[in-house]
């Protein structure tokens, strides 16, 4: 069976309450930490439709009609926060507009789509008798793993078995995300006179560390996300022209595969590199579902296919079996003049409808 040749889960009226939420959402400012009034307007979406929800911070959450503790829980979570929008935006980003089949404005792909999409699909089966509960969070300071984000909301919502997270993926179904890891590194020399012969350079110290992390390949590869991947993507050095710096810092952007823990991985670079290495936070780890689990054997029936995630997601945060689906495009995210293809918002809707229904926990 073929996801995409399903009949029509989403009737026009559940596609229009969907489709107008998304364009409420985007006209409002939401940058992380400053989503008060998305989280307003998705609760009043959930009230108009006489859905009981809770609210704690921006992050706003939902239950199954039907809840029994006797079940196992689903999580379905996307986020309402976005970046802000860069300088090559030609539009109005808080203006949502339509055109030749394609909405426009800021968070419509990131991850608009996702999570209205995924409120529709909830909505649709709320008092539906599903062999397990559903819980719907819609939370805030995903784009930048901020703690009032999906951690500070999980003990709160009881416990959970599994999570679909809502992001871009074109409905493809990833079920392995990398982790992130970033590095501050600092090489030490010692000042001097640029026009003596004194002092010992910190830029020529770090000089052979980046070309360590530009060139060097962790043994193993992942069979679904490859290689651990370290990228220097910021660097710092110097107070004047005339003195030699004693100080060079630069940062590592390390994408981590679920063959390698974050322990794992620094050990090694500090093995390899004389700088002094500091990392801002272990919290963001690589997950990977198992193959047989039963959200994957539903993706399977389904025909929607599966992929390993080089960027990251709240899934990071999950600790708990999880995948990441959801309409639109990674490759939009963040950029200017940002769009979802409406028949790509509607497949989204009956796509998370059909998993839903046809997912045994």
């Amino acid at each position: 069976m073929n996801i995409f040749s399903l009949p029509r889960a989403a009737t026009d009226e559940l596609y229009g309450d969907a489709l107008q939420l998304l364009c409420d959402l985007i006209a409002i400012p939401s940058f992380s930490r400053e989503e008060e009034v998305t989280a307003a307007r998705i609760e009043q979406f959930f009230s108009e439709h006489n859905i009981a929800c809770s609210r704690s911070g921006n992050n706003v959450w939902v239950r199954s009609q039907h809840f029994d503790e006797s079940k196992p829980t689903l999580l379905l979570n996307s986020h309402h926060d976005t970046v802000k929008p860069n300088r090559d935006w030609k539009r109005d980003p808080f203006m949502p507009s339509i055109e030749e089949g394609h909405l426009y404005g800021l968070g419509s792909n990131d991850a608009g789509g996702a999570l209205c999409s995924m409120i529709a699909a909830f909505t649709h089966l709320y008092s539906t008798a599903l062999p397990y509960n559903i819980v719907l969070a819609a939370t805030a300071e995903e784009e930048i793993a901020g703690a009032g984000g999906i951690e500070s909301v999980l003990p709160l919502l009881g416990g959970v078995d599994a999570a679909i997270v809502g992001e871009p993926t074109t409905l493809q179904m990833a079920i392995a995300e990398k982790g992130l890891l970033v590095l501050d590194c600092t090489a030490h020399g010692a000042s001097g006179h640029a026009a003596r012969a004194t002092g010992v350079n910190a830029i020529t110290k770090a000089i052979p560390d980046i070309e360590w992390f530009h060139s060097f390949h962790f043994p193993v590869e992942s069979p679904t996300l490859g290689p651990v991947k370290m990228t220097v993507t910021q660097i710092q050095a110097g107070t004047q022209h005339n003195v030699i710096p004693d100080r060079c810092t630069f940062v590592v952007d390390v994408r981590v595969t679920d063959l390698y823990t974050h322990e794992e991985v620094l050990d090694t670079i500090r093995k390899h590199v004389s700088c002094d290495v500091a990392p801002r936070s272990m919290r963001l780890r690589p997950s990977r579902i198992d193959a047989g689990h039963a959200i994957v054997s539903a993706a399977e029936q389904l025909g929607i296919p599966v992929f390993g995630s080089p960027t990251m997601s709240d899934q990071a945060l999950i600790p708990v079996p999880s995948v990441k689906i959801g309409p639109g495009m990674s490759e939009r995210s963040h950029t200017a003049d940002e769009f979802i293809g409406l028949g790509e918002f509607r497949d989204g809707i009956d796509t998370y409808i059909a998993l839903l229904s046809t997912l045994h926990l």
